[in-house]
């Protein structure tokens, strides 16, 4: 069964900078895509970045494009989430999620979940 378990969250000024990371069991990681999607408030679960198996291709969705950052170490099994010039509009539980088997932005598409972290950004 793989788990994956994402740690970093908190609170932060508006601004500031977060780093989010997630840990992946298994041996299968490096081949996984791998997909950050964020759920605020009273909202629906949402895309933010993916990454390609070999770390080669990323994608962002439009609303942190530039200010976030996708990356991950195959050595480490570990997926990663830099998160500069946050805004509150970016306050939201965090889930990573792997092994799309189809499209990177589709939450339905991916197999495995994270539990999430909470990141809250203040005015």
């Amino acid at each position: 069964q793989v788990q994956l378990v994402e740690s970093g969250g908190g609170l932060v000024q508006a601004g500031g900078s977060l780093k989010l990371s997630c840990a992946v069991s298994g041996r299968a990681f490096s081949t996984y895509e791998m997909g950050w999607f964020r759920q605020a408030p009273g909202k629906e679960r949402e895309f933010a970045a993916a990454i390609s198996w070999n770390g080669a291709m990323t994608y962002y969705a439009d609303s942190v494009k530039g200010r976030f950052t996708i990356s991950r170490d195959n050595a480490k099994n570990t997926l990663y989430l830099q998160m500069n010039s946050l805004k509150p509009e970016d306050t939201a539980v965090y889930y990573c999620a792997a092994d799309s088997r189809r499209s990177y932005y589709n939450q339905y598409d991916y197999n495995y979940w994270g539990q999430g972290t909470q990141v809250t950004v203040s005015s």
